[in-house]
C-alpha cells in the first residue's frame, strides 16, 4: 500500500511565530507599511470599543457624561488624541496606497509611495497635535 511508505514532506517555509507577525525585518518599505497598517488597524478597533464605552455614559444622563468629558480634558488625553489622528490618517492613506497597488498602479514605486504616505500622515498629525494641545 502507498500509505505504509509515505512520509509527509517538510514545509517549504517554517511556521512563523507570533512575534514575527509584526516584524518588518528584512522586508523593506513594504514590510514596514504592512506592519504599521496592521498595528494602526488594531489601535483603531481598540479605540472603537473605548469610544462606545464613553458614549455609554450618555445613557446615564447629562451629568455623568459631563463628568467623563471633564476627565478627558487633560494633556495626556490630548496626546492620545494626536496619536489617534496619526493612526487614522496613516491607516487611511496606506489603504489608498494599497488600493492603487491592487489596481497595478505604482507597484514599481512602492517605496516612494510608502514614504509619501508616511510624511503626509506625519505632517497632518503635527498640525492636529498643535490644534489639540
Amino acid at each position: 500500500m502507498l500509505a505504509e511508505g509515505y512520509r509527509r514532506p517538510e514545509p517549504l517555509q517554517p511556521k512563523r511565530k507570533w512575534g514575527e507577525w509584526f516584524s518588518p525585518v528584512k522586508q523593506g518599505a513594504g514590510g514596514w507599511a504592512f506592519v504599521l497598517h496592521r498595528f494602526t488597524g488594531i489601535v483603531l478597533v481598540l479605540y472603537l470599543f473605548l469610544h462606545f464605552y464613553v458614549l455609554s455614559y450618555l445613557a446615564r444622563g447629562p451629568e455623568a457624561y459631563d463628568n467623563v468629558v471633564s476627565l478627558m480634558k487633560n494633556p495626556v488625553v490630548g496626546l492620545l488624541e494626536a496619536a489617534l489622528v496619526a493612526a487614522v490618517v496613516y491607516h487611511g492613506l496606506n489603504g489608498l496606497r494599497l488600493m492603487l497597488m491592487a489596481l497595478n498602479i505604482g507597484v514599481d514605486r512602492q517605496k516612494e509611495m510608502f514614504w509619501a504616505v508616511f510624511v503626509i500622515a506625519a505632517l497632518i498629525t503635527l498640525v492636529a497635535a498643535v490644534l489639540l494641545l
